[in-house]
């Protein structure tokens, strides 16, 4: 997972986590296989927060000693002085072989989704920027995601409603995936989100794949453009804040979508500049 931040500090650190609960959140007709998977460890030198990756060191092939994955922290609690819990949002993954054109498990994402309840896994980190909370509550809090990128914007959702007691600015929320049955944290096995549809200044945008069975991506540009006077005031508003979480293809569709809606009457170059100079730009894509 590339981590695109100004500031790519990295904790080389090594701990150790014992996994407390993995549960499916798509459907078992679905064939995607995510996962949402508990860790716990009593290592007091890991401080990470949501929005950070770990790096996760599966075991080795090839005479390797590890093979080593990112993966973003979907949610951390460091309310118990003796230990952290973090949770993980893992897809279980395959690749083609560029070269004998054979389909293989990925190493990582299969190694976490068939670990046993209870098993110790190895990592290091934190690694990357984490999403902050700005200190003002009236912030306009503008998230777009894709795929697993939901996991930040999960735990992020939750420690301005929960742990912070609401949020007076608007919050808005736009996700993608191929289907309604892989809204992650939006669906029939895991609804997450959706117990904070009743908060007045929260609202979700879901953006679907128009042809999911050719693998085609979410229209999330589309879904962006679909609200263009809500989002210019947001992108044009000094306190907005954005976060962007997701592969790495996503970003031009965004860009391109910020770009049509700020239109003939703003400049989006410098606009993104002064987003990026302020730190009101937030981005983590793999």
């Amino acid at each position: 997972m590339q981590i695109p931040n100004h500031d790519t500090t990295t904790d080389t650190a090594t701990h150790s986590a014992r996994l407390i609960g993995s549960s499916r959140i798509t459907r078992a007709d679905s064939p995607e296989d995510v996962r949402h998977m508990i860790f716990e460890t009593d290592d007091a030198g890991f401080d990470a927060r949501v929005g950070q990756c770990i790096r996760v060191m599966a075991p080795g092939q090839f005479g390797n000693p590890h093979h080593t994955r990112l993966y973003s922290l979907a949610h951390i609690d460091h309310t118990d002085a003796q230990c952290t819990e973090f949770s993980l949002l893992v897809r279980r993954c395959t690749y083609l072989d560029d070269f004998s054109g054979e389909r293989y498990d990925g190493v990582a994402s299969n190694y976490l989704c068939d670990l046993p309840m209870g098993n110790v896994m190895t990592f290091s980190g934190p690694v990357g920027h984490p999403f902050s909370i700005p200190a003002n509550r009236r912030a306009p809090l503008l998230m777009v995601g894709m795929g697993t990128g939901i996991a930040p914007f999960r735990g992020l959702v939750s420690r301005i409603y929960d742990a912070r007691g609401g949020w007076e600015g608007k919050v808005r929320l736009f996700y993608g995936a191929r289907s309604g049955l892989e809204m992650l944290y939006m669906n029939t096995e895991n609804a997450d989100l959706a117990n904070y549809f009743d908060q007045a200044t929260f609202k979700a945008f879901q953006a679907l794949s128009p042809c999911p069975h050719f693998d085609e991506p979410p229209a999330l540009g589309a879904a962006l453009d679909q609200h263009p006077s809500e989002l210019k005031e947001m992108l044009q508003d000094p306190q907005t804040h954005i976060f962007i979480a997701g592969p790495q293809a996503m970003l031009g569709q965004v860009e391109n979508s910020f770009e049509r809606i700020v239109g003939n009457t703003g400049d989006w170059p410098t606009l993104y500049q002064h987003l990026l100079d302020s730190g009101r730009w937030n981005q983590v894509l793999y």
